[in-house]
């Protein structure tokens, strides 16, 4: 069965080298989102009730480097997961440790465009 594969990655500076790593595995394609955990916007909320009307372009700058990214991608049937968590794991460093990300799979039951990677042609 196809899998949704969803990584909620704490520092977006890694977006790229997961990018790769996840290539080298067989991921051919991924959505990356914006996000903020439940910690970190309510620690948000409780530092700033005196945002300004108007902020400064500095201040929105910091603010965008302090989201987490998720990035979530469908694989097919028999994709070998802990390889990708292996590649991961290998940037984020052990998802166990604080500050790292989450990565799961949601099981996906019907998938329509879904295109396996091709090889490429040789020489």
């Amino acid at each position: 069965m196809p899998e949704l594969v969803v990584l909620v990655l704490d520092r977006a500076d890694q977006v790229d080298e997961i990018l790769t790593a996840w290539l080298t595995v067989g991921i051919t394609g991924a959505t990356i989102l914006d996000s903020a955990g439940l910690g970190r916007e309510l620690g948000e909320r409780a530092l700033r009730d005196d945002l300004p009307l108007i902020p400064s372009l500095s201040s929105l700058m910091r603010a965008r480097e302090e989201t987490n990214r998720t990035l979530f991608s469908v694989v097919p049937d028999g994709f070998d997961l802990d390889a990708l968590a292996r590649a991961t794991e290998a940037i984020t460093g052990p998802l166990e440790a604080p500050n790292t990300g989450i990565l799961f799979t949601v099981p996906v039951g019907q998938v329509y465009g879904l295109h396996r990677r091709r090889p490429a042609p040789g020489p």
